[in-house]
């Protein structure tokens, strides 16, 4: 959806599952990420702070001051370092194929250059205007009635933007050899329901700015402030009704309250005046005989407001959506305007980022593994590839031997968690088999429309996947991406070259760095099969219990301390951790932290004790690494945006949660009863 590519340019680096890693974030080019400080640099820490005290300052506390956030964003960490690196390798890329304008058509070379050179020729930008989108909008106001409704809702679906609902592909719960048709609830210009349907103070606020964010956009089209006002008022009533009927990111966690299964008939029952065998004819999908519909409520709704509201009120909802979703890759008016709220205001970014780094970023998210297989010729060799291997093989080993000495799981759920943990896939790097653009037109036109015909290249291929078998060679980020992911459907962890960099993972570190930083990732990637989601999937990505009553009543118990314990974190004036919504992410720190931890020690048996190095010890490091990978500045808009919408606590708490509850941390440390980062066993949380 456009909209979230749009944020995403703005504030994340990648938007996954709600089961990746890290919501990352864009960077500065001012700050590029050192090669040559030590693995684990003893200058971060603040030794005025002590490590019982509050871990997190104690390992990043000089870090934290000298680091201040650059104008251009939100948040600036470990992450963000790492990212910006790859982003100034990614640039040189970019310039290299714009700089070889005689490519072959349709070669990597050729969909990177001309992407890029369409994107930085702003001359050719200021002139195109809104010239490349009137065909879009004479479409839209020349609508004479719902049939013509339903007809530029599916065109503007299949250009990227964000109207209505999503209809896609997705693996089958139930049956994941096989891919589905779905429909999912959206339409929302705001990042959630929740912005739509608080009412605090600060909620309020939102709202008002994005009524004089709209009111702007709309005398920037043409219309008279007046028009404009009551056509912001008329996208605040759509978008209220749909924000009303949609379910919370907590809801939507339980992956079988998002699986309904139904005919067409039942679909066209849900929304009499929309006809569902025109929409899928649109698509050439006409053989479909099934839909799983995420949000049946939601989609009853839709059906009452195609029947209530006015096709003049539906026209200024699909012109708004549609010019939103295009601002950034308009003229500088629009993307200024677009950058105020979606940068400013929700974020706290002060100033917008290199168009180079934008540019970048929209061709790593349109045709990401074009650049990323010229990204890792270079960025990750083959030696590093079998070092993350072998770490990867070591934790699941540690792994297998903590479900083996679990003593409140039965040996019957016991041997169903093994079979499932040896089933997981790993994919470290770049894909075996690298994604294909044949089809896909790209030029040095206009930039919006190659960004425009990227859209729908991705949304036929998806479109193209529903009732045929699964491809398991499919990654779901570009080799670049700083980030992983768990897919419970899949049954697969995935870790790309561009996370697989220092200073998360160093070939040349030793080895209590690379399991406290990466190796915690990927123990956290494992313990996504076995978290509150992951749990309900089998070996072969089936929605299907492999518990019994008993455990998964353990389970439970043991999860629900978890999310206790973070719910009574306060992180920005009264708001706290949803520890509902972060439990997932939270279950995977805490086992990702102790399974790494036992991996790592695994590889210290039967050879003589290493050294201290800079005066800490193989287990004081392991635990620094991993709290400097966490190390972070963040704004307080960027804070209260996280609460609301990211399934990953702040950074802060996702260092020191997991040890307050590891006594391995405890003993590294000497924390003691008393000391804040020392739990009672009586509040601890134990699961993996």
């Amino acid at each position: 959806m456009k909209i979230f590519r749009a944020i995403s340019s703005l504030i994340l680096l990648a938007l996954f599952l709600a089961i990746s890693v890290e919501t990352s974030k864009t960077v500065a080019q001012e700050k590029p990420a050192s090669q040559t400080k030590p693995p684990l640099d003893p200058a971060n820490i603040d030794t005025s702070v002590k490590p019982c005290q509050n871990f997190y300052l104690y390992a990043n506390g000089e870090w934290l001051k000298k680091n201040p956030i650059p104008p251009e964003f939100s948040r600036w960490g470990s992450f963000s370092e790492l990212y910006d690196r790859n982003m100034n390798i990614l640039h040189e890329i970019a310039e290299k194929a714009a700089a070889t304008p005689d490519a072959k058509k349709g070669s990597d070379t050729q969909l990177v250059g001309d992407f890029y050179y369409s994107g930085m020729d702003t001359t050719d930008i200021e002139n195109q205007g809104l010239r490349p989108l009137e065909p879009y909008f004479k479409e839209i106001e020349a609508l004479k009635n719902l049939s013509g409704l339903q007809e530029v809702i599916a065109k503007l679906q299949r250009q990227g933007v964000n109207v209505l609902f999503y209809f896609s592909s997705r693996q089958d719960f139930k049956n994941s050899k096989m891919m589905i048709a779905t429909l999912h609830q959206s339409g929302l210009s705001l990042p959630d329901r929740d912005y739509y349907t608080k009412t605090d103070k600060q909620s309020k606020e939102i709202l008002q700015e994005y009524d004089s964010y709209m009111k702007k956009m709309f005398t920037m089209l043409g219309d008279n402030e007046n028009k404009a006002a009551d056509e912001a008022k008329t996208v605040t009533m759509i978008e209220h009704r749909l924000a009303e009927a949609s379910m919370t990111k907590v809801e939507q966690r339980d992956p079988k309250a998002v699986y309904h299964m139904m005919t067409l008939a039942q679909v066209n029952s849900l929304t009499p005046d929309f006809s569902w065998n025109k929409y899928i004819r649109y698509f050439k999908l006409a053989g479909l005989k099934k839909i799983n519909v995420s949000q049946p409520k939601f989609m009853k709704e839709v059906g009452l407001m195609l029947k209530q509201i006015p096709l003049n009120d539906w026209k200024v909802y699909l012109r708004w959506h549609l010019i939103n979703a295009m601002s950034p890759y308009l003229t500088q008016n629009f993307v200024d305007e677009h950058f105020n709220f979606y940068g400013t205001v929700l974020t706290g970014a002060k100033k917008l980022q290199p168009r180079w780094k934008r540019v970048v970023g929209t061709i790593n998210s349109s045709v990401g593994f074009a650049l990323g297989k010229l990204y890792v010729k270079e960025n990750f060799s083959p030696q590093a590839k079998a070092r993350a291997e072998e770490m990867v093989h070591n934790l699941e080993a540690a792994f297998a031997e903590r479900i083996k000495n679990l003593d409140w799981m039965s040996e019957a759920t016991k041997k169903q968690a093994l079979v499932k943990l040896k089933a997981i896939v790993n994919k470290i790097g770049y894909p075996d088999k690298w994604r294909s653009y044949a089809g896909l037109d790209i030029d040095r036109g206009a930039y919006v429309l190659n960004v425009m015909r990227a859209d729908e290249f991705e949304f036929n291929r998806q479109i193209n996947k529903i009732g045929k078998p699964v491809d398991r060679t499919e990654w779901g980020m570009t080799p670049p991406t700083v980030n992983a992911y768990y897919n419970p459907s899949m049954n697969e962890i995935v870790f790309p070259a561009g996370i697989l960099q220092p200073p998360f993972f160093n070939p040349n570190a030793d080895n209590a760095v690379n399991y406290g930083g990466m190796g915690a990732v990927i123990g956290h990637e494992m313990t996504h099969g076995f978290d509150d989601q992951g749990s309900q999937f089998d070996a072969k990505g089936n929605l299907k219990n492999w518990w019994t009553k008993s455990d998964a009543a353990n389970f439970k118990k043991k999860a629900d301390v978890l999310v206790k314990q973070f719910d009574g974190y306060t992180v920005l004036d009264s708001l706290h951790i949803n520890g509902k919504l972060t439990e997932g992410e939270n279950i995977a720190d805490l086992g990702g932290v102790s399974i790494a931890f036992d991996a790592f020690e695994n590889t210290l048996k039967d050879k003589p004790r290493p050294a201290k190095i800079d005066g800490f010890t193989p287990e004081q490091r392991f635990f620094l690494a991993w709290a400097q990978m966490w190390r972070e500045n963040d704004r307080p808009q960027a804070l209260r945006q996280r609460l609301i919408v990211d399934p990953h606590s702040p950074n802060m708490f996702r260092a020191n949660g997991p040890l307050s509850d590891f006594p391995p941390f405890y003993e590294a440390f000497g924390c003691k009863p008393g000391d804040p980062m020392y739990r009672p066993d009586s509040v601890r949380a134990k699961i993996w």
